[in-house]
């Protein structure tokens, strides 16, 4: 991501996200920047520079936050089903 203009990054994480239905966390990782700056470039530079890209963004950001909690919930289920498999 180095060597292009933060207009042009904040639209290809757009597009990534909004092609992938992937997290701020995931996006970030997948480009090797921080979550702050992705949550940053989508939800408060993006609305300046592509506003149909940021409307569509948003509405993914929206449907990860509502499901969240249940993710959370997923993820610990699974971290302690594991556990109990390795020792029994």
């Amino acid at each position: 991501m180095k060597n292009i203009s933060i207009e042009e990054r904040a639209c290809k994480l757009a597009r990534y996200i909004i092609d992938t239905k992937d997290t701020v966390r995931g996006a970030a990782k997948q480009f090797g920047i921080s979550k702050s700056t992705v949550h940053k470039d989508v939800s408060q530079r993006l609305k300046n520079i592509n506003l149909s890209l940021y409307m569509e963004v948003r509405k993914i950001l929206d449907e990860n936050k509502a499901v969240r909690h249940i993710r959370g919930g997923m993820a610990t289920k699974l971290k302690y089903s594991e556990q109990k498999n390795k020792v029994s």
